[in-house]
């Protein structure tokens, strides 16, 4: 009897066991569904966070696979790509950058040395070609690149400066100096090596320091001292040719002066003469003897003074006057 009524109460409280185990797996289910969900959204999150790409601004983004570039990335924002390790991204900065070549001893057309100076202004360009050029010889090391951008720029500057003189380098006159021709060479000189070889785009080259070696100096002060010495020469030279040019003409001027004047002068005797001989005629007419008198005292006034002694016939002209007396006393003394 006991035995029979200890069953049943076990068997209930089994029950009862059961009931509640099932109440529990119910329960459960939902919360473990819930944490996969999670999960898989972590997942996801990650996976998607793993494949985007930030392209930032002034920079390319190479994508890798299984180490071979695929592609190129250029313009600024997200991109997806493969996770890894299927691929890989390589950033490259675009930025523009600058070397210089240090100073160095160069020779000029003229035999003469200088001591010169270049920088260049480079960058990666914006194109795919070139940005896998660049990383595949340099391996995305600017400091590499710059290294070979001053060994070009170095050989470049020795054989550009032989095609120039030392006073089209150096010079007080700007409109002699040629220095943009000189940068000008350099830039042409080293761009498309750099950009066929390394990717490497030349912005600008110039010529950052010029000066001379003592030797140079002195040669350079000889020579703008003879060039001094020219300018001046050419100088007095032109000054004593223009004096030259003024005196000539002045005395060609006074000659054709003179000349004008002898003419007006002869013109004026001329008809003085003809004037004097038209009053000795007049005068004649009127008076003959008077006129002869005034002649002979006119001549002895010309061949005689108070020192001249004469042993003359007097009975001749002009002497005659002398011992006659004036016509019109004795003109004068017959008709008394």
């Amino acid at each position: 009897m006991t035995d029979a009524h200890t069953h049943p109460g076990s068997n209930h409280h089994e029950h009862d066991h059961h009931h509640d185990h099932g109440d529990d797996h119910k329960e459960a289910m939902p919360f473990r569904w819930s944490r996969l969900v999670v999960a898989m959204i972590v997942v996801a999150i990650i996976l998607v966070a793993a494949c985007l790409v930030q392209v930032r601004s002034g920079a390319a983004t190479i994508i890798t696979r299984f180490g071979n570039p695929a592609r190129v990335l250029i313009d600024p924002g997200l991109a997806f790509r493969l996770p890894i390790p299927l691929e890989k991204t390589i950033d490259v900065d675009l930025r523009a950058k600058s070397t210089s070549s240090g100073l160095q001893d160069v020779g000029t057309k003229d035999g003469l040395r200088i001591i010169a100076q270049a920088y260049a202004i480079w960058q990666v360009p914006p194109d795919p070609d070139a940005i896998k050029r660049f990383v595949r010889s340099v391996q995305n090391q600017p400091d590499q690149a710059a290294a070979q951008i001053r060994t070009f720029l170095g050989s470049s500057l020795e054989t550009t400066a032989s095609n120039f003189d030392l006073s089209s380098l150096i010079n007080p006159d700007p409109d002699k100096l040629r220095i943009d021709a000189l940068e000008a060479q350099l830039k042409a000189q080293i761009a498309q090596q750099l950009l066929d070889t390394y990717g490497l785009q030349v912005v600008d080259v110039g010529i950052e320091r010029l000066t001379l070696p003592s030797v140079t100096l002195s040669a350079t002060v000889d020579r703008m001292r003879a060039e001094r010495e020219t300018i001046a020469t050419e100088r007095a030279a032109v000054g004593k040719r223009q004096a030259a040019e003024i005196r000539s003409a002045a005395e060609r001027d006074a000659r054709v002066l003179q000349a004008d004047a002898t003419v007006k002068a002869a013109d004026i005797e001329a008809k003085s003469r003809v004037e004097a001989a038209q009053i000795y005629g007049a005068a004649y007419k009127s008076a003959p003897e008077l006129y002869e008198l005034l002649r002979s005292l006119d001549t002895l006034g010309t061949i005689v003074n108070s020192n001249t002694r004469l042993v003359l016939r007097t009975d001749a002209a002009p002497f005659r006057a002398l011992v006659d007396g004036p016509p019109s006393a004795a003109s004068a003394g017959g008709a008394h």
